[in-house]
């Protein structure tokens, strides 16, 4: 009875270990080449169960995904102006023909990404050899892109590749040429600066000097009418006295002293020399008459 079940385990183990040879999946993502004592014999590009020979067939995958192609350090071009920059770019592929792929560079992703790095630089160098700085740096750097893609497509389909996209991520002058350029740029910067600082400067002094002038007219147009005022007041002033005056010339005639004492005898320090017999004292002498006149 033991043997008997050693037999029927040994017996599957052997179907299990034969379906393992004969079985395989394709996922979604993958291409499957199956190949019979080395020869291609088919191309899978459908996911799902498939079945081999064992032993005189094997099966290779591929990556149906879209790859990336990353320079590792920028290359130098030069442009039509013969002069030097440094581009980093990048390139979008993927696999569209198994076969060819594979008769092409051996299935090897590495020499695939050796083909197209060599004819993405070519065409790339060929590209900015005819354009200039300006150029590939915003004016036709989508052109330049879309050319540089239709060209290596062209080649790139030869090992069954298709280029997806070509990208140029940045465009920089080498070092020595970076500094030159920084310094121009700053001295022009301090050109414009030191053009909008005089422009600004002559502005301010524009305003200032209209500023005095209203400021010196306004002053004008004021005093000129403060001594209109003050002059037509002095004129009412006259008139009013003239007309005090020729009413009672005597009472105007004291009005007036009064106030020359007032003004002459503002505080107690102050002296005034004049002859006793001068009229300043006219009315003085009078009062003090006639008070006598009115004790008596």
């Amino acid at each position: 009875m033991k043997a008997g079940l050693n037999a029927v385990a040994a017996i599957v183990a052997v179907v299990i270990v034969a379906l393992g040879a004969t079985i395989f999946t394709v996922d979604q993502r993958q291409y499957a080449i199956v190949f019979q004592l080395g020869e291609v014999r088919d191309v899978i590009a459908e996911p799902g169960l498939y079945f081999k020979w064992p032993l005189i067939q094997n099966v290779r995958y591929f990556d149906k995904r879209i790859l990336t192609l990353d320079s590792a350090e920028p290359e130098r071009f030069i442009t039509s102006e013969k002069k030097n920059v440094l581009v980093d770019s990048y390139v979008k592929w993927k696999i569209v023909d198994p076969r060819l792929y594979y008769v092409s560079v051996a299935g090897d992703e590495t020499r695939a990404k050796t083909r197209l790095s060599q004819t993405v630089n070519a065409g790339l160098r060929e590209e900015f050899g005819k354009r200039t700085v300006h150029d590939v740096v915003s004016g036709e750097r989508d052109k330049i892109m879309e050319q540089m893609r239709a060209k290596a497509d062209l080649d790139a389909r030869k090992i069954g590749v298709q280029i997806v996209d070509v990208r140029v991520k940045r465009v920089d002058f080498p070092t020595e040429v970076s500094e030159s350029v920084y310094r121009r740029m700053e001295a022009e910067r301090k050109r414009v600066a030191n053009e909008l600082r005089s422009e600004g400067s002559a502005e301010a002094e524009k305003i200032r000097a209209d500023a005095d002038k209203q400021r010196e007219v306004i002053v004008a147009e004021a005093y000129r009418d403060a001594q209109k005022m003050k002059g037509e007041g002095d004129a009412k002033a006259a008139a009013t006295y003239a007309q005090a005056f020729n009413q009672n010339p005597e009472f105007y005639s004291f009005y007036r002293s009064l106030e020359a004492y007032r003004a002459s005898f503002k505080s107690k320090n102050d002296v005034i020399v004049v002859e006793p017999n001068s009229d300043f004292f006219k009315y003085m002498k009078s009062v003090g008459r006639g008070s006598e006149k009115s004790g008596k």
